[in-house]
């Protein structure tokens, strides 16, 4: 049997984070951003209104390691109004948040206020300015619930309008650009 194969993908807005997509909505998947070899999936994944960082492998076993390691994983968000002190705190120290229904508490992460990182513009534009102003902070995480990030950021009262994972362990989104993917030789998490 030939190598596995492992890729680096700067998925871009609007992409489901799958090859097959069964309802009868048409989505974009990631197959339509590269010719991929059969047998590659996504290792974790990114909802339809995330951006950034995505790991993919035609090795399961790599992505069963990935996922049971609890690498953490490191997302810039761009939330609503400027960021306090105060809700930077909380977020550290983990927030109440919705899952399937239960109430859950976040494990504790590390977050701060960044300089808008300078991404390319989305392809669907966040919102006119006249909204009010936007900041950016770094939250890193060794947990993915379903759209976590984006819950946090809400609970303390600052909602998510842009999310990039920029990292996955040591492996780092740098200069890939949107809808760019990279085969790389194995990843080193």
């Amino acid at each position: 049997m030939s190598a596995h194969k492992h890729f680096l993908l700067h998925k871009p807005y609007g992409y489901l984070s799958q090859f097959i997509y069964e309802l009868k909505r048409k989505k974009k998947l990631l197959g339509e951003l590269y010719d991929f070899p059969e047998g590659t999936m996504a290792i974790g994944r990114l909802d339809e209104d995330s951006e950034g960082l995505l790991l993919l492998t035609t090795d399961g076993q790599m992505s069963e390691l990935v996922r049971s390691k609890k690498v953490t994983k490191e997302y810039y968000a761009q939330v609503d109004g400027i960021i306090t002190q105060e809700a930077i705190e909380k977020l550290k120290k983990g927030v109440e948040i919705g899952f399937d229904g239960i109430r859950y508490v976040t494990n504790p992460c590390n977050a701060v206020k960044i300089d808008d990182p300078g991404f390319e513009p989305r392809s669907k534009k966040i919102r006119d300015e006249r909204h009010g102003p936007t900041s950016w902070i770094s939250i890193t995480l060794n947990e993915g619930k379903f759209r976590q990030v984006r819950k946090m950021t809400s609970a303390v009262g600052f909602p998510t309008l842009r999310l990039v994972r920029v990292r996955v362990g040591n492996v780092y989104l740098d200069n890939l650009k949107s809808g760019e993917v990279k085969e790389v030789g194995q990843f080193s998490l």
